[in-house]
């Protein structure tokens, strides 16, 4: 950089000091309203490591959410360390859902997941498939007073019961081939008195 960019040395009595260049100095006018400045992130995107545990087909005991305690099989891994799994539904009521990898315990049980169809795993995977849809309800005295009322039965879009179905059919087929299975992934997990987890062979 050239002296004039940087500035001028100067001398003051017995020290010296630079004297910054006139595009240097500081402005003497600001904006009214603060500019928003972009949040600077020192966090560096890393993929997810996947546990060795977490294959296809491992039976899991979910441990937080709606269905804690359920046992479920792993169907495939999403994005961001998510986890896409059934119970299957008709065992034990656990539909297709998102679940974190860090809230499951991977048991040594595993179940034949190859002869589900890759086309519909592919469509339940997608990053929408899961988002509801919101509806734009207007505030009107009718909506007020309905407030006390008991809200109605979500019905479930057809295309998910079919994914449901197709998906669980054939795993299903495998699961009736090992006796106790079917009776194993639809009992809960719980812990009694005296129970250690950490010396637990899952």
């Amino acid at each position: 950089m050239s002296d004039a960019t940087v500035g001028q040395t100067k001398q003051f009595g017995k020290g010296q000091r630079i004297v910054p260049h006139p595009a240097q100095k500081a402005q003497k006018w600001y904006p009214v309203d603060d500019e928003s400045q972009p949040k600077k992130v020192r966090k560096t995107i890393r993929p997810t490591k996947v546990r060795e545990s977490l294959q296809p087909g491992t039976v899991l005991i979910l441990l937080a959410g709606r269905f804690r305690g359920k046992r479920v099989i792993l169907l495939k891994h999403l994005d961001q360390g998510v986890l896409l799994v059934t119970g299957p539904f008709k065992i034990n009521g656990v539909p297709l859902r998102r679940v974190n990898a860090r809230y499951v315990i991977a048991t040594s049980k595993r179940v034949d997941v190859s002869s589900v169809d890759q086309k519909t795993l592919e469509n339940v995977s997608a990053p929408d498939y899961f988002t509801k849809e919101k509806k734009a309800e207007k505030k009107t005295e009718e909506a007020f007073f309905k407030q006390g009322e008991k809200a109605q039965k979500k019905v479930v879009a057809s295309a998910r019961a079919t994914d449901q179905k197709a998906v669980d059919q054939s795993i299903l087929s495998s699961i009736k081939k090992e006796d106790f299975l079917g009776s194993y992934l639809a009992t809960t997990f719980s812990l009694r008195n005296g129970d250690k987890p950490h010396e637990m062979k899952w």
